[in-house]
């Protein structure tokens, strides 16, 4: 009896011990190493790198009143963590950094309207685009640098090479930060009118920080930087609204004004305002911060929170445009220098 009791048993552990003897050939390792293996593999696999940019941008920094030679990519980073949030989505990011490149290379291939200093092709202020460098940026973030200079990374490689054209060419890819509801025109803020930059509904931007300011004036400070003269109580009549809703036109006691001269005169965040007296003072409410053409910055953002990519967040703000390769553009640059 004892015998049978010491064969089963032994029976028993046998089927226990086999498959895992078969298994263990196989693992390479015990289960967990597996799983930490597989897991730097998926981060390796998903880490976006930056490649070797094919041109550098001589840019003017404007506080060493030197020009610095940046690889053109880095130069993108660059601009992309001076004009947008780090901690905004990923695919507004993305949709900044394809805006910024073309913006560059726009002015790589173009006969320059506004001149650098000479030996440059941009300066790093807002007259181009904002660029700061990596010893700039860790003074400014500090202890966040780490994660934001990565996040923009990421966003500027997944879009590497890559800008926007319409027939063929570099399109000008303006950009501001909040909308008042609808971005604007060209046309109505310059003179020309450029097809791609329309008026189209931005309703994502209400819930921009920036989208309500007031700012108030004593009376006598409004009559002297318009240089008008109030009369009575009443400030004045917007006889005019443009396409994106903003101010077109005023006329104050009789003289009439373009609403962007207002919002440059008093250092408005917009072009659509309206105001009110109490007393010597006037209180101007504006909605919206910037001039309003192109992309919206905070559009973008709460657009991919909803769930949009880059490039529908492009192809909503400037429309019929299309993601093409920069190469082309890059070498007609090369060949000219």
């Amino acid at each position: 009896m004892k015998q049978l009791i010491v064969v089963l048993t032994g029976i028993c552990i046998l089927i226990v011990l086999v498959p895992t003897l078969l298994v263990i050939p196989f693992q390479g390792g015990s289960g967990i190493k597996k799983t930490e293996k597989q897991a730097q593999h998926q981060e390796k696999k998903e880490t976006t790198t930056l490649k070797e940019s094919p041109v550098s941008i001589p840019v003017y920094r404007t506080a060493d009143r030197r020009v610095e030679h940046i690889p053109l990519e880095e130069y993108v980073v660059g601009v992309v963590a001076s004009e947008m949030p780090a901690d905004f989505e990923i695919e507004a990011l993305k949709a900044q950094a394809l805006a910024a490149r073309t913006y560059i290379v726009r002015q790589m291939v173009s006969d320059q309207t506004i001149r650098s200093p000479k030996g440059s092709l941009v300066d790093d202020t807002q007259m181009f685009q904002v660029y700061k460098n990596n010893a700039d940026l860790q003074k400014i973030w500090k202890d966040d640098y780490r994660w934001k200079i990565k996040k923009v990374t990421e966003a500027v490689a997944e879009t590497q090479g890559k800008i926007l054209t319409y027939n063929h060419k570099p399109i000008d890819a303006s950009f501001f930060s909040t909308s008042n509801g609808y971005t604007e025109n060209a046309a109505a803020y310059w003179t020309s009118d450029i097809p791609y930059l329309k008026s189209v509904k931005s309703t994502w931007d209400k819930k921009s920080p920036k989208f309500l300011n007031h700012q108030t004036f004593e009376a006598s400070e409004f009559e002297q930087k318009l240089g008008v003269k109030l009369g009575g109580s009443e400030i004045g009549k917007i006889t005019e609204r443009t396409p994106g809703k903003r101010v077109a036109s005023v006329v104050i006691n009789g003289k009439k004004l373009a609403g962007r001269d207002i919002r440059e005169k008093l250092g408005l965040k917009s072009a659509d305002f309206d105001w009110k007296r109490k007393g010597n003072q006037i209180i101007i409410t504006t909605r919206g911060y910037g001039h309003g053409v192109g992309m919206s910055q905070y559009g973008a953002h709460y657009m991919a929170k909803d769930g949009k990519t880059a490039e529908d967040i492009v192809k909503y703000y400037y429309k019929g445009t299309n993601i093409s390769n920069a190469t082309e553009f890059v070498n007609r640059y090369m060949a000219k220098k």
